[in-house]
């Protein structure tokens, strides 16, 4: 099966071909702009160069193409032509979006999917994959489960397109899911705690991608995902609710994003290998019966890397299933367990 990484030249996207040749692997490296073929010449690599914008371009650009990881964002923008260009070829479609709203579009896909004969799973990478192969492991310890919380800790810093993601969120607030159902919140709706290394790191509630997925792969209908952060981080994020939509106009929007382009770059080789990420989660039913579980995997864009690949690898090996998927769906729950560097920790939320 020919498969391919579009996207290749991004940050992500070149973290996740290089891993891959290093895997004896050759995807075909793919993306619109003419920085991919200078990386698949140093890879190594089959290159073709595309735009999202024509369906027909998107059909010509993955003729013979088996299985496409995008790795391309906005996800908001790319998830959905992308994937119709999957669908028409009937290739299986992978990518490392956190965004829920591209989850969604995702899933109700599923039918379609499951007639071309293809896997559409998003959130490949550290988004959802170790948070949602949690929840599962939770629900299977506590079958009887009503509640979810899920969260982390991030160390190392954005690339540029998580911050062009998060940015993208400022104006839309805060996600939950509240009975079955996903409810809007102010931004920084809750805070809470979670204990590292024996001490307490305050956490604040964001909308990551679980708040649907999480859902999908447990069946469990409240659900809250949290991010370590600084109690003055959490003060700024509260004042800026007094300015609602206007974070989501086109003007404060152009002017934040330019602000990225200008000062993000994503984090050195040095600092990912020196960083690594907590993650915690916990479930209780209504009768007070409770587990938790705290795991420590590497910097996210080196598990995005790893995760990523080894769903790939899965597929490319054969598989019977088609339609949507979570990672932990696919994969079986223990599959976070599997990936290099995660460690399960002894002390838990509390």
């Amino acid at each position: 099966m020919q498969w391919m990484i579009y996207g290749a030249n991004g940050y992500t996207g070149r973290l996740i071909a290089q891993e891959a040749r290093q895997r004896g692997l050759s995807p075909i490296l793919a993306g619109r702009s003419d920085a991919v073929a200078a990386l698949a010449q140093q890879l190594g690599c089959v290159h073709r160069r595309f735009g999202l914008d024509d369906p027909d371009e998107v059909r010509a650009g993955l003729d013979g193409i088996g299985l496409v990881l995008h790795c391309a964002g906005p996800f908001s923008a790319t998830a959905a032509p992308m994937l119709e260009g999957c669908l028409a070829a009937g290739a299986h479609y992978l990518d490392i979006t956190g965004e829920i709203d591209v989850f969604a579009h995702c899933h109700a896909q599923d039918a379609r999917a499951r007639e071309r004969g293809i896997v559409v799973l998003p959130g490949a990478g550290f988004d959802v994959v170790p948070t949602d192969c949690l929840a599962a492991l939770l629900k299977r310890e506590l079958p009887t489960a009503t509640h979810l919380v899920l969260a982390f800790e991030a160390g190392g810093g954005p690339s540029p397109g998580t911050a062009l993601t998060s940015i993208e969120g400022l104006g839309k607030g805060g996600r939950v899911r509240i009975d079955g159902e996903l409810r809007r919140v102010p931004l920084a709706w809750k805070t809470r705690s979670f204990v590292r290394d024996g001490l307490p790191r305050t956490a604040m509630t964001i909308p990551w991608g679980d708040v649907y997925t999480a859902h999908v792969s447990t069946g469990i209908a409240n659900i809250e995902v949290y991010m370590a952060a600084a109690p003055a981080t959490i003060a700024r994020l509260r004042r800026l609710r007094v300015l609602g939509p206007l974070l989501d106009t086109a003007p404060v929007q152009w002017l934040l994003k330019r602000g990225v382009a200008r000062s993000v770059r994503g984090p050195s080789d040095d600092k990912r290998a020196a960083t690594v990420t907590h993650v915690w989660g916990e479930a209780r039913d209504h009768a007070g019966a409770q587990v938790k579980r705290h795991l420590v995997v590497p910097n996210g864009y080196t598990f995005t890397a790893t995760a990523s690949l080894g769903i790939v690898e899965h597929l490319l090996r054969g598989t019977d299933a088609a339609g949507y998927r979570t990672p932990s769906q696919l994969m079986g729950a223990e599959y976070v367990l599997s990936l290099p560097g995660v460690t399960p920790v002894a002390d838990s939320a509390p």
